[in-house]
């Protein structure tokens, strides 16, 4: 049995905890925050390559009791033209189909299955360095303690210690010119087939939404900002950013401007990054996986998919192959995925900022794209991807 410590308390630290958790090892987790501050955030939709993973640790039912079916999306244009329809990746074989869940929800419904099944979590240590020896990992936090264990993986998201600790020279974050915002509104009533995802591209923004089965809309939109915000940019009120939103909107011929104007909470913009390549995932005993090793646009729709696949994919690693071979491993079966997904977040995000000659033009392509696609979705690689729990891994 190993002992694993695991830095960053989200999806694919939390997912990975109970994984290993599953297969008979030590997993001990460690986030920075304390218990109470619960996740933040819109919300995700789950593809069905993400739920299909959480089959075998028996989370699938869990994450569906949590959200809505989402089983396609639609594709258009500002000027109010539809082009084309896509399955969310098609339905598993027992009828499942992609999900989308509060963010919250799914952060304190993981946490709290985590604690049911014993796995060890400590909250408000925040991973401030690691060493390690060729027997063992020593982590260092912020009050002076330090832990040992077998392994130590950062699953410690976009500005991640371990990511530098492993690589002093890792690469920052690319910024992706593009704000996110969304919220969620009782105040407007749409047609809508429920769990159906409609998004358009704007004139300046891109702009999506679904209707929950309630008759509530939920929705996000990606609003192009060229200069990277830093932490000193004044965050706009939720009058001044509303206003803002409707006046970028109101010229498309959709629902936009009134689903904004209803909306009574809406986020606080924040800024988009992925990460091309990062070059070291791992160093002896040390290792990163979800965003901390392929930050990826929200635009792939892969965010929370990916982080899944990384821990359910470590976790066959471990089972099948020496612990010194883990983490080499794992890196074989995932880099050349994870980046061609961060490569097409980043295509669909393009799309999403092109100004106005390059809005004639990215509109003229995406009819002649949509037109040719015969129906295909364009993204189906992401969505069709499988992990078989049950094969053999070697080293």
């Amino acid at each position: 049995m190993s002992r694993v410590l695991i830095a960053g308390g989200g999806i694919a630290g939390t997912i990975t905890a109970i994984a290993l958790h599953e297969i008979g090892h030590e997993p001990v987790l460690f986030e920075a925050y304390d218990r109470t501050a619960d996740g933040v955030g819109a919300f995700v939709t789950l593809a069905v390559n993400g739920l299909d993973a959480l089959a075998p640790l028996g989370l699938k039912d869990l994450v569906k009791d949590l959200g809505f079916d989402t089983p396609k999306m639609t594709v258009g244009l500002g000027d109010g033209e539809r082009l084309a329809e896509f399955p969310l990746g098609g339905p598993l074989p027992d009828g499942t189909v992609s999900q989308t869940v509060r963010r919250s929800d799914l952060y304190v419904a993981l946490r709290d299955e985590a604690a049911r099944r014993g796995v060890r979590t400590e909250y408000g240590r925040r991973l401030t360095d690691a060493s390690q020896t060729s027997a063992e990992v020593t982590a260092v936090f912020g009050d002076g303690s330090t832990e040992s264990g077998d392994l130590l993986i950062g699953a410690d998201g976009l500005r991640s210690t371990v990511r530098r600790v492993l690589d002093p020279a890792a690469p920052a974050p690319r910024y992706v010119p593009l704000l996110n915002t969304g919220g969620f509104t009782t105040g407007v009533r749409l047609d809508d087939e429920p769990g159906v995802m409609h998004m358009v591209f704007g004139r300046k923004v891109f702009f999506a939404h679904v209707v929950h089965p309630d008759g509530s809309v939920w929705w996000f939109a990606n609003v192009p900002r060229s200069a990277e915000p830093s932490p000193s940019t004044p965050v706009p009120g939720t009058a001044q950013w509303q206003a803002e939103l409707v006046d970028l909107v109101r010229r498309d011929h959709t629902r936009a401007a009134d689903i904004v104007r209803a909306t009574e909470h809406i986020y606080t913009p924040w800024p988009t990054y992925d990460f091309p390549s990062v070059p070291v995932w791992h160093r002896g005993r040390i290792g990163i996986i979800g965003d901390a090793a392929h930050a990826t646009s929200p635009a792939a729709g892969q965010g929370a998919s990916m982080a899944i696949e990384d821990a359910v994919t470590l976790a066959r690693c471990l089972r099948d192959v020496p612990v010194d071979a883990v983490l080499p491993t794992f890196e074989s079966l995932r880099r050349a995925r994870v980046e061609a997904v961060v490569a097409q977040g980043k295509r669909n995000g393009d799309d999403k900022s092109p100004g106005f000659f390059g809005r004639v033009v990215r509109d003229f392509f995406i009819r002649r794209a949509m037109r040719g696609a015969g129906g295909d979705d364009p993204n189906a690689f992401m969505w069709n991807h499988r992990i078989d729990w049950a094969a053999p891994v070697s080293a």
